[in-house]
């Protein structure tokens, strides 16, 4: 099946104390990457400890060697291009170019209103994603770069010596709409979903499984439009927030039938959060220790 397994761990921990730990033994699970949410804060975790997605990375990065790092997805909500552009680059040195960019349009919730003003709306937020994804590749891509957007401008913004990998760092592009599609394929070196959000509340296992199914039909459409082929394309699925919740989690046979079933969908990453008591990522620590584990070498 060759099924990617990685893991996302909320920017929760203090590093001293349990944060350095908890990326080491990622590590040493197996997963493929371990990935963080890039949000100032995030619904029930408002009000408690989050920190920066980014200096997270680069301190995991700095205690693990194998595993990939990256975000989950970043947006354009509170970050620009050019500061950005240089984050990325230093941790892709410190990483030894393990970094992977998950990148979206972003919402509507905390972030979007952090500097206080109303949330964009839908189109705004897509024109915005889609000049913020054109700008960031060649910040990353140019050592010197000029641009004057609608949105976002740089001035001989410098981005020296470039990324450890080649011709810079790869992106996966959460899209559902046909926009952010064409944007994954011609940007994107992966596509990211959670399936279909309309289906959080209602839905059943089997409709969103048809839904995800549409969507990767749908990306590689676009694809093929742009002139790449689909068949080698990550396709990543962040679990959590599809209509079965964390029944995936409640055994090793629950999450080896999930899987399957998505990547006979088209899926060829799946990650699960860390275990997090007390939330809804709340799962026995034993059994995701055993998925990690037992169902990757199932799933390889």
């Amino acid at each position: 099946m060759n099924l990617r397994l990685s893991t996302v761990i909320l920017p929760i921990y203090r590093w001293g104390t349990q944060g350095r730990e908890v990326w080491r033994r990622a590590e040493d699970l197996g997963f493929d990457t371990g990935y963080t949410y890039d949000h100032l804060s995030w619904r029930t975790f408002r009000d408690g400890p989050w920190y920066g997605a980014l200096p997270t990375l680069t301190a995991a990065a700095s205690v693990t060697s194998r595993m990939r790092v990256g975000t989950l997805v970043t947006s354009p909500n509170f970050r620009h291009p050019v500061t950005l552009a240089k984050e990325l680059m230093t941790l892709d040195d410190v990483s030894g170019g393990r970094v992977t960019l998950g990148i979206g349009a972003g919402g509507t919730g905390f972030d979007a209103e952090v500097f206080g003003h109303e949330p964009w709306q839908a189109r705004e937020r897509a024109d915005r994603f889609a000049e913020f994804t054109a700008l960031l590749d060649r910040l990353l891509t140019n050592p010197a770069v000029s641009f004057e957007g609608t949105f976002y401008s740089a001035h001989e913004a410098r981005t020296i010596p470039g990324c450890v990998q080649t011709p810079r760092i790869p992106f996966a592009v959460a899209a559902t709409g046909p926009r952010g599609m064409r944007l994954a394929a011609r940007y994107g070196q992966g596509w990211v979903t959670t399936g279909d959000p309309a289906l959080y509340e209602t839905g059943t296992p089997e409709q969103s499984l048809a839904a995800i199914r549409g969507q990767v039909e749908r990306l590689s459409a676009a694809l093929a439009e742009a002139g790449r082929d689909a068949e080698d394309f990550p396709r990543i699925l962040l679990t959590g927030f599809t209509p079965d919740r964390q029944h995936p989690l409640s055994s090793v046979a629950a999450f080896t039938d999930f899987a399957g079933r998505h990547a006979e969908a088209g899926i060829t990453e799946i990650v699960i959060h860390w275990p997090i008591p007390d939330s809804d990522f709340a799962c026995d620590p034993e059994v995701f220790e055993a998925i990690a584990t037992e169902a990757r070498a199932q799933l390889a």
